[in-house]
């Protein structure tokens, strides 16, 4: 029977992406990785900027996903430490989980969620280093904003059986957040477009996402996450395979 886990950690991944927080600054981000301004990534046909912005935007995301990636490994260790408290601590996790959803629809604000932690002195665009360097950044500086996605599917994480299972969480997550990203670093002209159309449903996005954390923290508290397992049991062989990448 599939776990699925794997569908909830890509989902949170693209969600996270289409953040209020994050999205509007994506361009911002593929400029400052690329070492060139948002107006010359529109108008600039030549291959070799193509080719540097794609391969910086790469290193990019192997920076956040390192950090989600050993997040996520973490989490599972501490849940492997901890089984013998699992029905106390998926109530908990459950609990912290429908807070954050709470947090998200409006309905409960916390104001340490809304902090920017952003680090606005980290540069890029000289380096492939660099842009890693931007993406690690990335991950640690908003946490407080993706937070309360990122803490859903580390309860998930907690709850696996092995660390290769975690971390393959984790990195499912990061491959839900890398796509766009890689998608806007392909057309910003078509990003751009689609952002103008787009951004007057970013609330809606986050109500949304805050109606889902608080399904999701129920099901958790309740231990009934597993009961959609039957629907998804074409998702373990891929699982399996992502598994012995690791080991």
């Amino acid at each position: 029977m599939a776990d699925l886990s794997p569908v909830a950690a890509f989902v949170a991944g693209t969600v996270s992406f289409l953040s209020p927080c994050v999205l509007p600054l994506v361009p911002g981000y593929v400029s400052l990785i690329s070492g060139t301004t948002v107006d010359e990534l529109q108008h600039e046909q030549k291959k070799n900027l193509f080719s540097g912005v794609m391969l910086k935007s790469a290193a990019f995301i192997v920076g956040f996903s390192v950090v989600f990636i050993a997040l996520g490994a973490a989490a599972t260790k501490i849940g492997q430490i901890t089984k013998s408290y699992h029905s106390i601590l998926s109530i908990v996790a459950g609990i912290v989980i429908i807070v954050f959803g709470l947090h998200l629809t409006g309905l409960l604000q916390i104001k340490a969620l809304y902090a920017d932690k952003r680090l606005h002195s980290i540069t890029g665009g000289k380096s492939m280093w660099g842009a890693f360097v931007v993406g690690f950044a990335f991950a640690f500086g908003w946490t407080p904003c993706i937070g309360p996605i990122l803490s859903a599917i580390l309860a998930l994480a907690a709850a696996q059986g092995t660390v290769q299972r975690g971390i393959v969480l984790l990195a499912i997550y990061s491959l839900g957040l890398a796509v766009p990203f890689l998608l806007t670093s392909l057309g910003i002209e078509r990003f751009l477009a689609f952002y103008s159309r787009f951004r007057s449903h970013l609330h809606k996005v986050e109500v949304g996402s805050g109606v889902l954390l608080i399904v999701i923290g129920l099901l958790i508290g309740f231990n009934k996450f597993t009961a959609f397992n039957q629907y998804f049991g074409f998702l373990n062989n891929y699982v399996i395979k992502l598994e012995r990448l690791f080991t």
